[in-house]
């Protein structure tokens, strides 16, 4: 059986900034913009747009890092500005854009999009709520498209498997974030106000801590894969990155 860990730790790079890389992007800037979005409201909208017209309080315990009032001001103007479900369209127009953009001419997207379902087919979404909802999304027709969204799917699969760590370990959100490798500006992103609370020794233990618990619930879906499966997964993710870096550039 291939070493479920191995993998997913080989992929965890790539699935967390290309999985997300469309987040970010010139595209979504440009949909916020044209859609009438300010601040971060189509990424509160579209992101968690999967749950429903959930309340803020829902949404910020799924998205688990942020800040809640943060996600409160934001969830609730995006649902002010278009349905929900409008939201999420948008939303996902935006990452098919993206990877149609940068993986349209890549070579073996098609087998890296049919590897990441069959990864996303192997997850137990007990405990993952956006999890759930992004890979109940019907996928698009056309590899880039669909490899990016799927890409997605397993960044929440991680995101998720993450969150429940690190309640488990003890930290809080702001805790986990601190005591990560960018500290205060990634809590600043986030949305939590200073001051902040000392990183000591033991913050820092349970974040490693908090690493090697994720990578135990994310590893089994990664774990079905045979050898040569898992050798051209890690090499198109590595790939893909390499896309992404290069349409840069």
């Amino acid at each position: 059986m291939t070493d479920g860990r191995q993998v997913s730790k080989a992929a965890r790079r790539a699935v967390v900034l290309v999985g997300g890389g469309f987040m970010i992007s010139p595209e979504m800037k440009a949909a916020g913009k044209d859609g009438g979005y300010r601040g971060w409201a189509l990424y509160m909208g579209g992101r968690a747009g999967v749950l429903g017209s959930a309340s803020a309080d829902v949404v910020s315990a799924a998205l688990g890092l942020f800040e809640p009032g943060m996600v409160r001001t934001n969830w609730e103007a995006a649902l002010r500005v278009r349905p929900v479900a409008e939201t999420v369209q948008r939303y996902v127009e935006v990452c098919h854009l993206w990877g149609r953009n940068r993986f349209g001419a890549m070579d073996g997207v098609e087998r890296l999009a049919d590897l990441l379902d069959a990864v996303a087919q192997r997850v137990e979404p007990a405990g993952l709520p956006l999890f759930a909802g992004w890979h109940a999304l019907p996928l698009p027709d056309d590899a880039p498209a669909r490899a990016t969204q799927l890409l997605h799917v397993l960044r929440e699969h991680r995101g998720g498997a993450h969150v429940m760590a690190v309640r488990a370990v003890g930290l809080s959100p702001l805790e986990a974030i601190l005591a990560g490798k960018l500290g205060a500006p990634n809590a600043q992103f986030f949305g939590w106000p200073e001051p902040y609370p000392e990183v000591d020794e033991g913050l820092t233990s349970r974040r490693i801590e908090a690493e090697r618990v994720t990578t135990e619930i994310v590893a089994p879906a990664y774990a079905g894969l045979t050898e040569a499966e898992a050798t051209d997964l890690v090499d198109l993710l590595r790939a893909a990155e390499q896309q992404v870096s290069e349409w840069a550039a």
